[in-house]
């Protein structure tokens, strides 16, 4: 059930209209960095995604220009004293990307600038992602936090880019501009700016909406399997 908590409500918008849902990552002072409540709102909104039979497609976007979601936000970790708290950590965010992941409806990441750590693990899970040329994508933990991916991000990664790339960025600690994001094929397209991002967004949600549900849905669980 989506709960009203008030501060993560406000930081993770959601909003459905016309069978298109919107989630928005709100909390553009912290570049849309994630707190564990909002992670905990997202799973609620899959869930009710799920038991929504009028909604159709799921936009997921971050608020301004600046970023999608700049990973989770670093204060969460403070209270960390034991390795088991990285492993229940671990095992939260992969509960929850799986969960978008599993989404019964298909989802759009709508990307616009830094799109990094669990950021861009939630744009990962996405069936389609869309960028503005401002966006960069990676995982830069080698150089930031030093902690590992999870096997479940590895493989999901590794099935959209290839292991020797997933190594590459992980190793690195680089960021990809969209040219290679879209080479590689981790993003489907990329427009100019925020507003050419927003309607073309928009533009393409219409579309999938407009098409057959038990279509869609068959085919994202299929593939989904087939990477199991």
């Amino acid at each position: 059930m989506l709960q009203p908590d008030s501060t993560a409500a406000s930081d993770l918008l959601y909003q459905v209209e016309d069978g298109i849902g919107r989630v928005t990552f709100n909390r553009p002072q912290a570049r849309n960095a994630l707190t564990f409540a909002m992670y905990e709102r997202l799973a609620q909104i899959c869930e009710a995604a799920d038991g929504d039979r009028s909604l159709k497609v799921l936009i997921l976007t971050g608020q301004g220009d600046k970023a999608f979601a700049a990973g989770t936000d670093i204060n969460q970790f403070r209270g960390f004293k034991t390795p088991q708290d990285a492993l229940d950590y671990e095992s939260r965010i992969d509960r929850i990307l799986s969960a978008l992941e599993a989404c019964r409806v298909p989802t759009i990441a709508a990307i616009a600038g830094a799109c990094t750590g669990g950021g861009a693990g939630i744009a990962a899970c996405c069936d389609l992602r869309i960028a503005a040329a401002n966006a960069k994508f990676g995982f830069p933990i080698a150089r930031t936090l030093g902690n590992c991916l999870s096997m479940a991000s590895l493989s999901r990664l590794a099935a959209l880019i290839g292991p020797a790339r997933v190594k590459d960025l992980v190793f690195t600690a680089r960021l990809l501009e969209t040219a290679e994001a879209a080479r590689i094929g981790l993003l489907n397209e990329v427009v100019d700016d925020l507003p050419a991002l927003q309607r073309r967004t928009e533009e393409l949600a219409r579309l999938i909406a407009g098409n057959a549900p038990l279509t869609l849905r068959a085919t994202k669980e299929a593939l989904r399997r087939l990477q199991m």
